[in-house]
């Protein structure tokens, strides 16, 4: 019977298994048609599509809206780990398992004391519905990274109950924005209908009251898939409005899947590109770190971006020692 690794790969075909199980890599195997020793001459629309590609390009191209970009990995020094099964560089473990200590500090800080303009948001003395108009407006333009990161949130916000959408023109975004200049304010009209159907945000966003915080995440998160409206920005926000006690949301799985970089960070570190198989072991890595699953978010985004982003913390705040020190245990650091 055929051996299957966890790469989907024939253990003797896959160069990473094969090597930890000391099994021999299957050699690559050629026609045994004899080769004709005479010039290939290309087809006429082969050589019609090299010509136009050369006449566009000056050299080979690699087509239109394709970009490659090299991922920067430390070296495999034998580094193993049973909750990140991807990492053989014990360089990329501890960079991540900073990045997961960082993502935690910051939601513990949400739920203590939030900064700028999160304090007005968990203000339970401010009339809710513009509680959760601000939290979108963060969570759609993203803090700067800076000495005052809701700095360009402050100047373009506008009132819920007023109507009024944002003035765009020339507005700053943080690393995380949903905001694309060439679409306008059509996400954010997007996002009033959206609550305009539930009768407020707050129903909206609070669905049905039987819910438990981890069905009402996971049912919200999927009803806000409007257009210009990517995963990123709205988990961030349904964490975000948990932690600051405007909405009881609670994540019950990092909701992964399509072309962004925190899945890719997660099939990365994790070893595994099977969805449900991708969110259990997430789930079991928050598990043994003892951090909320929520915080994975930030931190495989980080790590995969290779430069932190803080999201509105003070940027001269480290992650908590005792919270790193058991992560760092927990990966066999």
């Amino acid at each position: 019977m055929p051996t299957f690794c966890r790469h989907n790969h024939l253990i003797q075909n896959c160069p990473i298994c094969s090597r930890e199980q000391a099994i021999e890599l299957r050699p690559i195997v050629s026609s045994s048609a004899p080769r004709s020793s005479l010039p290939r001459t290309p087809s006429s629309s082969t050589s019609s599509s090299s010509r136009g590609s050369r006449s566009r390009g000056g050299g080979a191209s690699t087509g239109a809206g394709v970009r490659v970009r090299r991922l920067e990995r430390g070296d495999d020094d034998g580094f193993h780990s049973g909750l990140a099964p991807g990492l053989r560089s014990s360089v990329d473990a501890q960079r991540l398992a900073e990045e997961i200590a960082f993502a935690q500090t910051r939601l513990q800080v949400l739920a203590s004391d939030p900064p700028g303009l999160y304090a007005e948001v968990a203000d339970a003395g401010v009339e809710l519905e513009e509680r959760l108009w601000l939290a979108f407006l963060i969570a759609y333009f993203c803090p700067l990274e800076g000495a005052d990161p809701f700095q360009a949130i402050r100047e373009v916000r506008t009132a819920w109950a007023s109507g009024e959408m944002p003035e765009l023109e020339g507005v700053q975004t943080g690393p995380r924005t949903a905001h694309e200049p060439g679409r306008g304010t059509r996400t954010i009209e997007a996002y009033r209908a959206w609550a305009g159907r539930a009768g407020s945000q707050a129903a909206a966003l609070t669905g049905e009251s039987a819910w438990t915080p981890e069905r009402r995440f996971a049912r919200v998160f999927e009803r806000m898939a409007f257009p210009g409206w990517p995963r990123a920005a709205r988990f961030d926000l349904l964490v975000t409005l948990g932690r600051l006690g405007a909405i009881d949301l609670h994540p019950g799985a990092l909701e992964l899947g399509a072309n962004n970089n925190v899945t890719v960070a997660a099939k990365r570190a994790l070893g595994i590109g099977d969805p449900m198989l991708l969110e259990r072991r997430a789930t079991n890595l928050a598990q043994a770190t003892g951090v909320d699953l929520g915080a994975l978010d930030l931190a495989f985004g980080n790590w995969e971006r290779g430069q932190r982003v803080r999201l509105g913390l003070d940027p001269e705040l480290e992650p908590d020692e005792n919270v790193l020190g058991t992560v760092t245990h927990a990966l066999g650091l």
